[in-house]
């Protein structure tokens, strides 16, 4: 059984995909900075494919079989692969925090700072409890 053309066309068109994305696309080579920290690149990986072909009818008489069998398919391929930066993981010590690469709103902000705020409150609170007791009952 003869391969159909548009298997070969399907064939290229992935191998051409497969060798532009992968997993060092998502996630970055690593970089370690002069502070020590090691900060990780993450991106988004979009891609789209699309084949199409089909045999090509000859209703002609004027055609000969062999110039129909010359040329009995006829398709063609696309692809396209977008990128797109997310942010950055940083490693810094016992901390792992990710940076947006792009800019958050307000909310976003307001809710990546949140964990910080309820910390810096509880520790007031343990501070202001520590100084109100005597000095021998601590």
């Amino acid at each position: 059984m003869d391969h159909h053309p548009i298997g070969e066309l399907m064939q290229t068109a992935m191998a051409s995909i497969k060798d532009m994305v992968d997993v060092n696309t998502v996630i970055g080579e690593p970089v370690v900075a002069s502070s020590g920290a090691t900060i990780i690149p993450i991106s988004r990986v979009s891609f789209g494919y699309v084949t199409a072909g089909g045999d090509i009818a000859c209703d002609d008489r004027r055609h000969s079989a062999a110039a129909t069998a010359e040329f009995p398919f006829a398709g063609g391929s696309g692809a396209g692969v977008s990128v797109q930066p997310v942010g950055f993981l940083v490693v810094s010590g016992d901390t792992v925090k990710m940076l947006p690469a792009q800019s958050l709103t307000v909310a976003d902000r307001m809710v990546e700072l949140l964990p910080g705020v309820v910390e810096d409150v509880k520790n007031m609170f343990v501070k202001s409890n520590r100084e109100d007791r005597p000095a021998g009952l601590m």
